[in-house]
């Protein structure tokens, strides 16, 4: 009975929780609004854009034809329509009345693009080039040289240091993502793992669950069942959003970011399960619900710490607090995603986490079996780790 009661426990958490209505609704909210993002995304890449240029003389037609050309080769998703009208007041009425995107025609020093209210920038940038590159072939032949010759050294390219500029920006947003996943996981099942214990020691159901099992028991009970439920909200989340980066332009970032995912799986179980206990610990100091906002204050500031260190940190502070527990469940695998970290330093980091959780769920047990069955008051650490078995 005993080698097995924290399984019973585990399963409690975890049926408490699927039959909670506004933890379904919860859940089933955020994984909409995920399908939404990735939705939207999805069909702002795959949308089609038409453009329809109109001019009015023959010039200005041959020169559209550059644009269309241009613009069309940039994005397959692009199409330009060309229409020649009479004279320029018809150009003007087209655009003026919808039918024209813009009107293409010759200016003072150059060319013109003329649109109703605006001018789209896609549109902006594929005639600018188009032309640029005309006008250049038109005086390059009218000075007996070339294109090549009159550009030759003007090149511009660029280059970083360190890691991909691609690379860079996927890890930054989905390094958030996780993060956020790691604190919001915490203060859902953290904060309802402490309310769940204090309501059992104020009600002194907790009195009679001790006589068939031991204090050490009911918490791993709770800290298991609640690390299986923020396991599998967790990768519920994970799933959803890798099979929605699919159907983006990002997708070919798929094979980096399910590595790093892998890593921040492992690092997630050990760090919250380690924070879970010390969530359960402010449930046991506390004497009524009221007293946990109290109690869970220092481990409320703590994930706030660790969340905002995830996005704030860079360089060497960010290099530490990676080995730093509890630092390192979230900051080494953003550094794993952003290809700063090795495999060897994940695994060291690792390493300090397990034997920090170690000696934290330790000291945590201690203090949640000592402060568990005490009803006079809320206690203190120092009062906890004191006070006889």
């Amino acid at each position: 009975m005993k080698s097995t009661a924290w399984l019973i426990v585990a399963r409690r958490e975890i049926i408490s929780k699927l039959t909670d209505r506004a933890f379904i609704l919860g859940t089933l909210g955020l994984i909409a609004i995920l399908a939404a993002v990735f939705g939207v995304q999805a069909f702002v890449a795959n949308k089609a854009t038409e453009y329809a240029v109109v001019t009015s003389s023959s010039a200005a037609h041959q020169m559209a034809q550059e644009v269309k050309t241009v613009a069309e080769a940039d994005d397959d998703k692009t199409t330009v329509r060309l229409t020649t009208v009479g004279d320029d007041a018809a150009a003007t009425s087209a655009v003026k009345n919808d039918d024209a995107t813009a009107w293409l025609h010759e200016g003072a020093d150059g060319w013109v693009l003329t649109g109703r209210d605006e001018v789209p920038g896609d549109l902006t940038r594929a005639a600018t080039d188009a032309i640029r590159d005309a006008t250049l072939t038109t005086n390059a032949a009218a000075a007996d040289t070339t294109v090549a010759e009159l550009t030759s050294g003007s090149a511009v390219t660029t280059g970083i240091l360190e890691g991909d500029a691609d690379r860079a920006g996927v890890a930054q947003v989905v390094g958030f993502a996780l993060a956020m996943m790691f604190y919001l996981a915490s203060f859902t099942f953290g904060l309802a793992l402490a309310n769940s214990v204090v309501e059992e020691k104020a009600s002194r159901i907790v009195e009679i669950i001790t006589t068939k099992i031991s204090v050490r028991e009911l918490l791993a009970g709770k800290v298991m069942g609640n690390l299986a439920l923020a396991f599998a909200q967790m990768a519920l989340f994970v799933g959803v959003g890798l099979i929605g980066l699919t159907f983006t332009e990002y997708d070919r970032f798929l094979p980096m970011i399910s590595g790093a995912v892998g890593w921040f799986v492992i690092f997630f179980v050990v760090g919250f399960g380690l924070v879970a206990c010390l969530w359960a610990v402010a449930g046991a100091l506390a004497s009524r619900t009221e007293d946990v906002q109290s109690t869970s204050t220092p481990l409320t500031m703590l994930t706030m710490a660790m969340f905002f260190a995830a996005l704030l940190v860079d360089g060497t502070a960010k290099t530490v607090l990676s080995f730093v527990p509890p630092f390192s469940s979230i900051i080494m695998p953003m550094r794993v995603l952003e290809g700063t970290a090795p495999w060897w330093q994940a695994l060291v980091a690792l390493a300090i986490l397990m034997a920090s959780a170690g000696l934290i769920v330790r000291a945590a047990a201690r203090l949640y079996q000592r402060s568990l069955l005490q009803t006079t008051g809320r206690l203190s650490i120092k009062q906890a780790w004191s006070t006889p078995t």
